[in-house]
This record gives C-alpha cells, sequence and structure tokens, in this order.
C-alpha cells in the first residue's frame, strides 16, 4: 500500500512540474511575441527614417525658403536614431508625423515639386510605411494587452517572475496627435 502512495504522490508531483513547465512555457511566448511586434515597428520605423534624408535632398532644390520645414524633418529624424524605448520612439514618431505632414501641406505650394517623380516616389513610399507603422503597432499593443493581462492572472502571476516576465508599456500616441487640425477657409473680401 505505501508504494501506492509513493507512485501517485510521484506521478501527482510530475503532472503539477508538467503543468508548471507549461505554464512558464506560455508566458516566455507572449514575452517573446511582445519583443517580436515592438522590432517589427523598429524595422518599419528604421526604413522610415531611412527614406527622409533622400526626401529633404530633394525638397531642398526646390524649397529654397522652407528651410525651417526641412530642419525640423531632420532634427526629428535625429531625434528618432537616438529614442530609447517605447514612450520616447512614440514622441519621436508623432514628432516626425508632425513634420512630414507639414512638409507634404509646403510642397502643395511648389507645382515643380510636385510634379518631380522622386518626389511622389519618396512620398508614396513614406506614407505606405506610415501606414505599415500603425498597423504594427495596433499589433504591438495588443501583444503588450495579452503579456499584461496573462501575467496577473493565477496561475501565470507565481511564474511570471521565474520567466522574467514584468508589464510592459504600450505604445501610446503623443497627445499632439490626438487634437484636430484647425480648418479655416479665409476668403478675400
Amino acid at each position: 500500500m505505501g508504494i501506492l502512495i509513493l507512485i501517485g504522490l510521484a506521478l501527482a508531483g510530475v503532472i503539477v512540474a508538467g503543468y508548471l513547465v507549461g505554464v512558464f512555457n506560455q508566458l516566455v511566448q507572449i514575452k517573446v511575441n511582445v519583443d517580436k511586434s515592438w522590432s517589427n515597428i523598429e524595422v518599419l520605423e528604421k526604413q522610415r527614417y531611412d527614406e527622409i534624408p533622400k526626401l529633404v535632398k530633394v525638397c531642398e532644390g526646390y524649397m529654397k525658403y522652407e528651410r525651417e520645414t526641412l530642419e525640423k524633418v531632420i532634427e526629428a529624424r535625429t531625434r528618432f536614431l537616438n529614442a530609447q524605448g517605447p514612450a520616447d520612439m512614440a514622441q519621436a514618431g508623432s514628432q516626425m508625423a508632425g513634420a512630414l505632414k507639414s512638409l507634404f501641406a509646403v510642397a502643395e505650394n511648389y507645382p515643380d515639386l510636385k510634379a518631380n517623380q522622386n518626389f511622389t516616389q519618396l512620398q508614396g513610399r513614406v506614407t505606405q510605411l506610415e501606414n505599415e507603422i500603425a498597423d504594427r503597432r495596433e499589433f504591438y499593443n495588443e501583444s503588450v494587452n495579452i503579456n499584461n493581462a496573462r501575467i496577473q492572472q493565477v496561475p501565470y502571476v507565481f511564474v511570471a517572475g521565474m520567466a522574467g516576465c514584468s508589464p510592459r508599456e504600450m505604445y501610446k500616441v503623443a497627445a499632439e496627435e490626438t487634437k484636430s487640425p484647425e480648418i479655416s477657409f479665409a476668403f478675400p473680401k
């Protein structure tokens, strides 16, 4: 009878250990998905920032009197290259989005620039990258949401520390991007 109890306890121990290993592996997979999601954003943002010098170069010849706009784009690119972590990168990305909007708006005043094939291609490429980045941000936030919820749930909460899991920061849009643009229709009198 004693041997049956030992076998039962050993079997129960193996089942509990297997369950804990499964929980640990799930947490590690979630953590890896968050890291992968963030890496996808970084890759696309890097591609966007690699296009910026080309875009500025094309614009410089046409926009002689718009130096401030071009400098804002260059400054935003530099800030991104020095950004650390989601919050800092989100702010740098917001600054870049604003600078690019200004650049594209000012470009409307230069018909020759708008007709330039290089400018049109670069503008299309940057716009495409902006859309892809927005999609990847959504995936990242979903991965972070799953991570943050899971590490607070039982039994994961007991294993999260051993798996090296901690709450992650969501990718948040900067306040200036959430404001509606001012539109005025000023007609000459």
